[in-house]
């Protein structure tokens, strides 16, 4: 080939390759470009997740009861840690430990992430005298099961604390201080039972974790309200945008998506009224109490003692303070409110409407002391007095609570009447409230005898135990509540409301999936006794209540107002509480007789007698909120310590508070041969427990020379984006030498 056709042919090659060259440039730059360039702006950002703030929860005259507050906290993220700590000092120590793999028990190595907070993190900690003792178990499960959430290192940190990592420059990759909004329960205690508490998420959605360079969790609702609301109270989480060099460094913020706050909440309770119960029912140690408007189901109070401050689970409770609330006699946790008993007395009423339903109003039967069922002689209350009352109706018999009436009365109306009208009442029904741990009790019947009891038979005893509360009934102080405004009203049976309305933050009322308003405040009515009595009929017992209270004879004497008329009924019961033998005293009533506006039910364990105990209570609470509503009477709602009393289970002879209480008459016994078991509301929820420090994290202060430190193989890393972010300056420090191999951590 000659030398000109040599040169033509490598100019060929040349521009061939100029061609290509360029034909990639336009592949990458004009036909990729937006995609290049993309990636090039994730990879010069990092993001941050903001944590939700959830609604507030506010009482029906929008008085808030639950708010947030920022609460400041030193947490570690891990990775970052380690990553610094190889930049700072080499490779990291490391760890073995047992891992499931493919269902096979392997030995695996991670950094010994406690060593590294221990050599590496904790002793500049300690120079500034920020150390705390911590749980290094809980700190080695959370770095091999939750990297991508940041491990709380000290919560909720006082101002001195914060103080101290504002004036100084802690200089640690990892080390970060993070503000969070918490729960703030506003009066302590008040209506504990019902707002419940929050706490960490029992599962980190690792999917979401992911999309964010830093993550920030929000809180779920552990019980009650703050749980059965959850979807409604969460917000929506925020995103800080932030700038890295190209050395990776956090520099600055681009921007900010904040945060969207969660929907409010507004319950039917009145927190005044709430707190007139409250108080009232601190005269005794272990109670319930439920206050309802009988027009509508509306729960305007729902009390129980002993009782809990939720603050205490916020941002998490203690081991010890846990373990305290535990092992407490008194279990504050339960809600006695919607713990279900057996009701004794009170349950007359449902074998009353049930005797009515067939036609009994005529009805008269003789007391004699007692009846016999087969082998077994029930007795009458009164037979332990050495009299009897003699033939009764049914209004008179209701009065004076006569057992024997009522034994023969309940046989004559039959189990499946009784059954009927209890379950139309919603006596071992379910409520709907979706409240933590609560009972439905026991309506009993041959059908419930049969699964529950199958080598027993139903008979006339196992009636005549069912009209007067005992047996295996058991009823719980909201459902008796219920039961009774349905008889205040004239018939209507409500389900209880405990939730008004929940609304957006711009006032407007939250949908659901359809479109429709999400909590309408529509009363939801169970049933109708009107389209099975008459209205003479209803009167009749209505009568017979009135009568308790207020006709001398009656066993509610103690009940009794000046200026208002009471109707309620008296009961005591026997009860086994996780083998503690207890006396159950019970009263439930209404006021104004003649145009109902509230309805109170009260039990009381270790309670003597239903009228003492249980009935001033009730006139309390009633006395007081009719009070206010006359503008005599002025509630402040406060803050709240928790009811607790060192003697938990001593027995309560009566109750009195001073300028109450007008009457005072014959006192029913529980019979001593009946007894049935509680069931008690558990309290099952799963609290975030901040676990107590271990051995290998904690931090011994003591008078020591200096030891050395682990020496960098590298420049220190520059700040980190919190430090950038909160504006924490570097000051002078001295420089690190290597420590001994088994230095105990925050010696000196």
């Amino acid at each position: 080939m000659s030398s000109r056709l040599r040169i033509q042919f490598l100019g060929l090659l040349m521009l061939m390759g100029i061609g290509a060259l360029g034909l990639r440039l336009w592949w990458i730059q004009v036909a990729h470009g937006a995609e290049w360039t993309a990636q090039l702006r994730g990879s010069s950002q990092a993001t941050v997740r903001i944590p939700s703030v959830r609604g507030e929860i506010r009482d029906r005259n929008g008085l808030a009861l639950v708010q947030n507050r920022a609460s400041y906290e030193v947490d570690f993220y891990l990775p970052e840690m380690v990553k610094g700590y190889r930049e700072r000092f080499g490779p990291p120590p490391l760890t073995e430990y047992r891992a499931i793999i493919n269902g096979m028990p392997k030995d695996q190595k991670e950094p010994d992430i406690i060593q590294i907070v221990n050599n590496g993190i904790v002793p500049r900690l300690d120079d500034l005298d920020l150390a705390r003792d911590y749980n290094a178990g809980q700190l080695a499960r959370h770095y091999r099961n939750d990297t991508e959430v940041p491990f709380s290192y000290i919560k909720d940190i006082d101002f001195r604390t914060m103080a101290k990592f504002s004036e100084h420059d802690v200089g640690l990759p990892g080390v970060d201080i993070a503000i969070k909004p918490v729960r703030s329960y506003v009066y302590g205690a008040l209506a504990a039972h019902i707002l419940g508490y929050v706490g960490a998420p029992d599962d980190t959605n690792k999917e979401e974790a992911r999309k964010y360079t830093f993550y920030q969790g929000d809180v779920d609702g552990k019980s009650n309200i703050e749980k059965s609301m959850d979807e409604y109270l969460r917000g929506k989480p925020g995103v800080r945008y932030l700038r890295r060099n190209a050395k990776g460094t956090i520099e600055g913020v681009l921007h900010e998506d904040p945060p969207q706050q969660g929907a409010n909440v507004f319950l039917t309770l009145d927190a005044r009224i709430q707190a007139i119960a409250e108080e009232a029912l601190r005269a005794v140690s272990r109670a319930g109490a439920v206050v309802v408007d009988p027009n509508n189901g509306n729960i305007l109070a729902m009390v129980s003692v002993p009782s809990f401050d939720p603050n205490t689970f916020i941002p998490s409770i203690k081991a010890k303070d846990w373990k305290a609330l535990q092992k407490d006699e008194g279990d504050p946790l339960v809600s006695r409110a919607v713990s279900a008993l057996p009701p004794g007395s009170t349950f007359k009423l449902i074998t009353s409407l049930a005797g009515l339903s067939k036609n009994l109003q005529n009805a008269r039967f003789n007391c004699s002391g007692g009846v016999s069922y087969g082998d077994h002689y029930f007795k009458c209350w009164v037979a332990e007095k050495h009299y009897t009352h003699g033939t009764l109706g049914l209004t008179d018999a209701i009065k004076v609570s006569c057992d024997s009436f009522f034994y023969q009365y309940g046989n004559a109306a039959g189990i499946q009447s009784i059954d009927a009208v209890g379950k139309m009442l919603g006596i071992g029904e379910e409520s709907g409230l979706q409240l933590t741990g609560e009972q439905v009790g026991n309506m009993p019947g041959p059908e419930w005898m049969q699964v529950h009891h199958p080598q027993e038979r139903w008979s006339q005893a196992q009636t005549a135990n069912v009209s007067i509360g005992q047996g295996y009934t058991l009823v719980s102080p909201l459902q008796l509540a219920i039961a009774y405004a349905a008889i205040a009203n004239g018939g209507v049976c409500y389900y209880p409301r405990l939730v008004d309305k929940v609304l957006n933050q711009d006032g407007t009322p939250v949908l659901d999936e359809h479109g429709k308003i999400a909590v309408p405040q529509t009363p939801r009515v169970r049933s109708d006794l009107r389209n099975e009595l008459s209205r003479d009929q209803i009167e009749l017992v209505r009568k017979g209540l009135w009568k308790v209270v207020n006709e001398d004879g009656g066993t509610g004497g103690k009940a009794r107002l000046e200026d208002v008329q009471v109707a309620g009924k008296t009961g005591t019961a026997q009860a086994t509480d996780r083998g503690h033998k207890d006396t159950i005293a019970w009263f439930a009533c209404f006021a104004p007789f003649d145009n109902p506006k509230y309805v109170v039910a009260v039990m009381v364990q270790g309670g003597e007698h239903g009228g003492s105990v249980a009935g001033p209570i009730a006139t309390r609470i009633l006395e007081r909120t009719l009070a206010m509503d006359k503008g005599e009477f002025d509630m402040q709602v406060a803050w709240l310590a928790p009811a607790h009393k060192s003697n938990p289970f001593q027995m309560i002879k009566d109750v009195n508070y001073a300028g109450g209480n007008l009457g005072g008459n014959d006192e029913e016994d529980a019979d001593a041969s009946q007894n049935a078991d509680a069931q008690m509301a558990s309290s099952d929820a799963s609290p975030d427990v901040e676990p107590e420090a271990d051995s290998a994290g904690s931090v011994q202060r003591r008078a020591a020379p200096r030891v050395a430190r682990a020496v960098p193989v590298a420049a220190p890393a520059p700040r980190n984006f919190f430090q950038r972010l909160f504006g924490i300056r570097r000051q002078p420090a001295p420089a690190p030498t290597p420590p001994p191999p088994n230095r105990r951590r925050g010696t000196r």
